[in-house]
């Protein structure tokens, strides 16, 4: 048997065991990528090596799954797995996410006290060499402030699909005292809770370091069905959300290197011109985060629409110009006025 099939009836047999429900064959045959003839083929093989693999009706289809789990035998992490894990909790902690970080360093711990000493003596040393030998850089940027017990009460009440109230500090509102649906946390630069007011229509996002005195309500918030997170974070190009604009973008000869690995949007269609430019698509709102991002782009991005995109970057260029050159006339001008004060103590010492 190829070294690749063998990886994927491993993969399969993972997934198989760590699935409640079981999986179909379709759903099998997308886990492992491969046709619905070769998942039965496969699923064949997985039942002479694990006999206690069982099939369960589910109208006129069959879930497959492998109860109990497997052995630590099929389980054992390999090196570079164990080297993404100490990445992702190593790319929180720099970025601020001390919670999600401390909650990747636990399971690493238990994976690693999981292991059997030989085959932990067996890794040990190739791991030492790949962490000293891999870094995740962390961009410059704000780091968001956490409270653990704020984010547990949080999860507890979007289990819980329960109502909170808490007093939000905005930059222009008064402080007020808020009850939210809560839908979902999103991670990032900034943490935000996402969810409407209650008795509310618009979802918004509300930054975790302004909520305080956070209580749970003895009132359900239900989420609705149609809504996805991943759906609604994409309807923005940063955490502003207001409406959506259609926005065309043209990358020049001088930027088609670096857009050559480079997605402004999850959403965003791509059109290669017969000039060797490029036009990228995608519909957003966050139109001033978008013009902050364009800045790093100097003269390799043409703004085709919206005209508001185009507004915006025009005037914090205006405004950023204003702000350094006004600083710049004031620091030569404490810089003459320095060598003038430092020719006249020259002048009286020589008297």
């Amino acid at each position: 048997m190829r070294h690749e099939k063998l990886e994927q009836l491993l993969l399969l047999a993972r997934t198989l065991a760590g699935s409640a429900e079981g999986l179909t064959l379709d759903e099998m045959a997308a886990v492992a990528s491969v046709s619905r003839s070769t998942a039965e083929r496969m699923c064949t093989s997985l039942l002479l090596v694990f006999p206690t693999m069982e099939d369960i009706a589910d109208g006129r289809k069959k879930r497959f799954r492998i109860p109990g789990g497997l052995d630590s035998f099929y389980n054992n992490p390999t090196v570079s797995e164990l080297g993404a894990l100490n990445q992702a909790a190593q790319q929180l902690e720099r970025g601020g996410q001390g919670a999600l970080a401390r909650s990747l360093r636990d399971l690493e711990r238990k994976v690693h006290a999981a292991l059997k000493p030989p085959a932990l003596r067996k890794i040990a040393p190739d791991l030492e060499a790949l962490l000293q030998a891999e870094l995740i850089a962390v961009q410059a940027g704000p780091r968001p402030i956490e409270n653990d017990q704020l984010l547990a009460r949080l999860r507890e009440a979007i289990c819980a699909m329960t109502a909170i109230e808490f007093v939000y500090q905005s930059i222009d509102k008064p402080v007020r005292t808020r009850a939210v649906a809560p839908y979902g946390i999103v991670f990032g630069r900034m943490n935000y809770l996402v969810g409407p007011e209650i008795d509310g229509d618009r979802i918004k996002t509300w930054r975790l370091d302004r909520i305080a005195k956070l209580k749970l309500l003895k009132k359900s918030a239900l989420r609705p069905a149609d809504f996805h997170l991943p759906t609604f974070v994409n309807r923005s190009f940063g955490f502003y959300h207001t409406e959506p604009e259609d926005v065309v973008l043209r990358v020049l000869h001088a930027g088609m290197a670096d857009f050559v690995n480079w997605r402004f949007h999850p959403d965003q269609a791509v059109e290669y011109q017969a000039d060797g430019t490029a036009i990228v698509r995608f519909r957003a709102s966050g139109m001033l985060e978008l013009a902050w991002h364009l800045f790093s782009w100097q003269n390799k991005i043409q703004i085709i629409a919206p005209a508001s995109l185009h507004s915006e970057i025009q005037f914090e260029l205006a405004k950023a110009t204003t702000h350094h050159q006004s600083h710049a006339f004031a620091e030569e001008g404490a810089a003459r006025s320095g060598r003038a004060t430092s020719k006249s103590d020259v002048s009286s010492g020589q008297d």
